[in-house]
């Protein structure tokens, strides 16, 4: 095979290769071990192959991708659109031949191994005094001695039964005021917002007689996953949740990728804002399904997202936020009706946005201020939403701080040799045991560790697929536990003597997780030293961004952490601080905060003082700009040691007992070993 065979990279995965001309996709894909599905075997039956073939320059990737470097549809598949249907846009990838350069985007739907989206909403107790109300009123009929219009009495109606006044309407409320109002012999039922730009309440919805389905919308736009919590705003109860994969991954996986998509391709924002949005109707649809309501019941819709998903979801170009001075066209909250959103739900529906504390920290971060409240503290507190770009809020009711680091996709499973995202047949969990060198672990949807009885026969359906971050944390936290690593993160080669486990890999050494049994499909589980590197730099990266906000408030050591977000709700706090991800605390005081960033949009759905709140909180915000800070360096390279080259741990040395340091001994480049010593 030469170079001159086409590239192709395949999303959300990112794993990549070159195949001749004429190889079909799902070939290709099978070859390099991308999960898609095909009960039929290629055969162009079942559909469950679909794909989606990128278009336009994909800096990341170095390529041009466009449909005249596929196949053209063939009669196949022109006969199973006729009988079952293709989504615009979509090709069964059995029938698809790779022709040139190509970013293949696989659905969701189209994977085996569908993803675990595991932002849930929060058990947090919220005060109910929602931005949106219904008034169940009885109006005057008309009387020929009394002219008044239908609307005016209405508006009578509330403020004699309900106390509200300075009241407006759109044309469409007018225009069904009578019907409705005849339907229900004068009862009706009137929704009323109070949170309208300008002031005064806003009728929005009215039905005849007695009504008491009242929802709101909790979304959380991450630039992986979108979770949304459909909430009854008379109860405060979530109802129904549902997350999904953001389908902006196949413009590119992390946000610079996208804002450059955005630059390199004009139009570019318009596409992925329309794929924003319809993945946010989808998941509207999705819960009001569960729920079992109308999708006109829903009347409001509290949005956070990233700066970039904020620009985007909003219809703003994000391109200022690709560089310096990474300005956002606004920062502050946005109240809007749903439907300038394109939002389908009730027509009279509005949407609020959290406010952006900065460039790089979000309204995400807003959300996860308004949730864990750390400008409510006596001690100091560290709130970290743990993502492709890390957001960190720190201080107490005196002073609050707040920076991003760029930590990049490894703790998502990305660009790690093994990594996936959370999904069926992941290993989460990971024990290593020092004196053999054994691993025993946990893989998702199933209960038992590898060591017990009956593991690998609970396991048939699944398999073990791969590492996803909570993963691939623990088993590099277990690496230098056990010795195999040092505290430079150099895998020992000399271990290879001692076990199996530890094979060499070109000028340096893999430890092997998991080896696929002979005969089997499946893949081979490995870390290696190109993974301990890429979570090293992502680790530095975030213990930089925290250090360099506690250098600015002169504090040595933090009270209390918050690990917020997907990948911080499910990993080990010991372990997140044996890596060195955060600073040392009394681990009793490390916490998950589950989707702080959701939660936080709940509150502001069902508590509009909330909104008064982390505005007010915002603005006195002090936002540190990591990329021109000169300490942040030197941060970053003493936080590349594990769990660190300078700081001490005495309160994670109370729980753990930390290895000494050592020599590691790793392979040179002649094929004879060398030995490397320990810096410092």
């Amino acid at each position: 095979m030469t170079e001159t065979n086409p590239l192709i990279v395949f999303t959300p995965s990112g794993k990549r290769g070159r195949f001749p001309i004429g190889t079909p996709v799902l070939q290709a894909a099978r070859a390099l071990g991308v999960d898609i599905d095909s009960v039929c075997g290629g055969r162009a039956i079942c559909g469950r192959c679909q794909i989606n073939v990128g278009e336009g320059d994909f800096a990341k990737h170095g390529i041009t991708s466009t449909a005249s470097h596929v196949s053209g549809v063939t009669k196949v598949e022109e006969r199973y659109d006729k009988i079952r249907g293709l989504p615009a846009g979509r090709r069964l990838s059995c029938q698809t031949q790779i022709l040139g350069d190509l970013v293949i985007d696989v659905p969701p739907e189209s994977q085996v191994h569908k993803q675990v989206v595991r932002k849930e909403a929060d058990t947090r107790a919220i005060e109910l005094d929602p931005a949106t109300r219904l008034c169940f009123i009885e109006v005057e009929e008309p009387d020929m001695h009394k002219p008044s219009s239908d609307l005016e009495r209405v508006y009578k109606a509330l403020h004699d039964q309900w106390g509200i006044d300075n009241l407006s309407c759109d044309l469409s409320i007018i225009s069904d005021l009578q019907k409705t109002l005849r339907k229900g012999e004068w009862k009706i039922t009137a929704a009323v917002f109070s949170r309208a730009p300008g002031g005064g309440n806003r009728l929005v919805a009215i039905w005849p007689g007695f009504h008491d389905k009242v929802f709101g919308l909790a979304i959380d736009v991450g630039s992986t996953t979108i979770a949304a919590h459909l909430t009854n705003l008379s109860t405060g109860e979530v109802t129904a949740s549902a997350g999904l994969m953001n389908p902006q991954i196949r413009f590119g996986e992390d946000l610079m990728s996208r804002v450059s998509y955005v630059m390199m391709n004009p139009g570019g924002e318009k596409e992925m804002t329309a794929a924003i949005r319809q993945a946010l109707n989808t998941l509207a649809q999705d819960v009001a399904r569960q729920g079992g309501i109308e999708l006109t019941d829903i009347l409001e819709v509290v949005l956070v997202g990233n700066p970039v998903m904020h620009h985007l979801f909003l219809g703003i170009d994000p391109t200022e936020l690709g560089g310096a001075p990474f300005a956002l066209a606004t920062g502050l909250a946005v109240t809007c009706p749903a439907k300038e959103l394109d939002l389908h739900l009730n027509p009279g529906a509005w949407a609020y946005v959290l406010p952006c504390i900065a460039g790089h920290v979000g309204a995400d971060t807003a959300g996860v201020v308004l949730s864990e409240a750390p400008h409510e503290q006596d001690e100091i507190m560290l709130a970290v939403d743990v993502g492709t770009n890390a957001e960190i809020v720190l201080g107490s009711k005196a002073r609050l701080l707040a920076c991003s680091s760029p930590t990049g996709p490894a703790f998502e499973g990305a660009q790690i040799s093994s990594g996936q995202r959370a999904a069926p047949g992941a290993i989460e969990r990971i024990r290593i045991n020092p004196e053999t060198l054994e691993p025993r672990y946990k893989v998702i949807g199933c209960d038992k560790w590898s060591d017990e009885e009956g593991f690998e026969e609970a396991i048939v359906q699944t398999g073990v697929t791969g590492i996803c971050g909570s993963g691939i944390i623990e088993a590099i936290a277990e690496m230098y536990l056990s010795g195999v690593i040092n505290q430079d993160g150099l895998i020992d080669g000399s271990l290879a003597e001692k076990s199996p486990r530890i094979e060499p890999h070109k000028r340096t050494f893999n430890y092997v997780i998991r080896a696929p049994k002979e005969g089997g499909n499946e893949p081979l589980i490995r870390v290696t030293q190109n993974d301990v590197r890429a979570i090293q730099l992502g680790k530095a990266a975030l213990y930089a961004g925290v250090r360099l906000l506690m250098d600015k408030l002169g504090i040595e050591q933090v009270g209390k952490i918050r690990l917020a977000g997907a990948f911080g709700s499910h990993i080990d706090v010991k372990y997140a601080m044996i890596l060195g991800l955060i600073p040392d605390c009394d681990l009793a005081k490390v916490q998950s905060a589950g989707n702080a960033a959701g939660t936080g949009a709940r509150i502001a759905l069902l508590n509009m003082k909330a909104r008064d709140e982390i505005e007010s909180v915002v603005r006195r915000i002090e936002k540190i700009e990591t990329a021109v800070e000169p300490m942040f360096q030197q941060h970053f390279v003493e936080a590349m040691a594990i769990p660190h080259k300078t700081a001490p741990f005495p309160q994670l040395s109370k729980e753990v007992t930390l290895p000494p340091p050592k020599d590691v001994v790793t392979a040179g480049d002649d094929g004879a070993e060398r030995r490397r010593r320990r810096r410092g």
